[in-house]
């Protein structure tokens, strides 16, 4: 009797017993995540982290995400403190041939900053909602499509909707291949998506990629000084990687440091999802405002790419002005298929590579200018 006393004890401190409505409902969200990062291979690198942890944080009386908990460690140390976005701009800088943006300079960097037209459309609407400016900022920058910009951002703008902003920025992320094609056939005939262009760009010499990084810091941290940490992050590590000398380090930078800060990153973010923090109406608004800010980032790159089509009397594929969103390189590849499908003669993957580009720096460009607004 004494044993099943103890027993019966026991049971009423398992995770069984106490487990809640929220939690169930948070782990059933993270299955989601799990089976679009595995079955559907959207964006896994991160999903299937970022699922995984969610899962873990909703357990009863698991404490990962409670101060001290692994969670909580990465959290405090490692993305408030704006460590991993920076080291992440690191690898992805390492990985980037910036020749496509450096053949095309003027198209790449006017599709890229109209792609993030989306990023004012919500934060406009976030303030008509009764969010304060730098809580608006941060909600905005959702629609850069760019994960670790989008996580400094938020760090610096406004830490307490990191989770639900993070979380939101790389599912769509995640469903570009879902939600761009549907606007592109909208806002587009079959004939401008066929439009052919000779897939070759322009030849960039070792010179001008090794000068790029480099101008790019000069020009871009002179320009907004707030950014500085974002630009000088991927110019690095681009330079790691032309400059010729550096290999061990830009192999260090796209693979070891690159796989390191993703799996911390996924944990981390992952880890904040906890019934408590995620199941209010606030962030359900910003998953919401997150779509919005996608769709119109989308629309004001295609826009652009349909005026440079009418410019060049229908030279110009407008397809690439989707590319001008900056999640690298997923919105190139939908562009390419979705050309290939109207025309298979089409390969417009390296045109569209420079807006692709452009877009992750304009992103930069912009965090850094609403943190100078709007922390003090």
């Amino acid at each position: 009797m004494e044993f099943l006393t103890e027993f019966l004890e026991y049971l009423t401190t398992t995770g069984y017993a106490n487990i809640t409505i929220g939690q169930v409902i948070m782990i059933v969200f993270a299955l989601v995540l799990l089976y679009l990062g595995i079955a559907k291979k959207f964006e896994p690198l991160l999903l299937v982290p970022i699922g995984f942890a969610c899962a873990l944080a909703n357990v009863p009386f698991g404490h990962l995400s409670d101060a001290g908990g692994l969670f909580n460690i990465i959290r405090v140390y490692l993305i408030d403190t704006e460590v991993l976005p920076i080291l992440i701009f690191i690898g992805i800088g390492a990985m980037t041939d910036f020749g496509p943006l450096i053949a095309q300079p003027v198209h790449a960097f006017l599709i890229g900053a109209a792609a993030q037209i989306g990023v004012f459309i919500v934060f406009l609407a976030c303030l008509a909602t009764g969010y304060l400016p730098a809580e608006a900022a941060g909600i905005g920058i959702i629609g850069t499509a760019d994960g670790p910009t989008i996580i400094y951002a938020n760090a610096r703008l406004a830490p307490h909707l990191l989770a639900p902003v993070a979380v939101a920025g790389y599912l769509y992320m995640a469903m570009v291949p879902l939600i761009q094609p549907p606007i592109v056939h909208a806002l587009t005939t079959k004939k401008e998506r066929g439009t052919y262009m000779p897939p070759e760009i322009r030849k960039v010499s070792k010179l001008e990629k090794v000068l790029f990084p480099i101008l790019c810091v000069v020009v871009a941290s002179m320009l907004v000084p707030a950014a500085t940490p974002l630009i000088g992050a991927i110019a690095v590590g681009n330079l790691f990687r032309e400059s010729g000398v550096t290999a061990r380090l830009a192999r260090a930078s796209e693979n070891e440091l690159m796989n390191i800060c993703t799996i911390l990153i996924g944990l981390g973010v992952g880890g904040t999802l906890t019934a408590e923090v995620f199941l209010k109406p606030a962030p359900l608004l910003i998953f919401a405002l997150g779509i919005v800010g996608f769709v119109g980032g989308t629309i004001g790159g295609l826009l652009m790419g349909k005026l440079f089509y009418y410019i060049s009397k229908g030279n110009y594929n407008p397809v690439i002005g989707i590319a001008g969103v900056s999640a690298v390189p997923m919105t190139a590849r939908v562009s390419q298929r979705l050309v290939q499908k109207a025309n298979p003669r089409c390969h417009i993957l390296m045109h569209a590579m420079g807006p692709n580009i452009a877009g992750v720096i304009a992103s930069a460009l912009i965090a850094g200018y609403f943190i100078t607004i709007f922390v003090p």
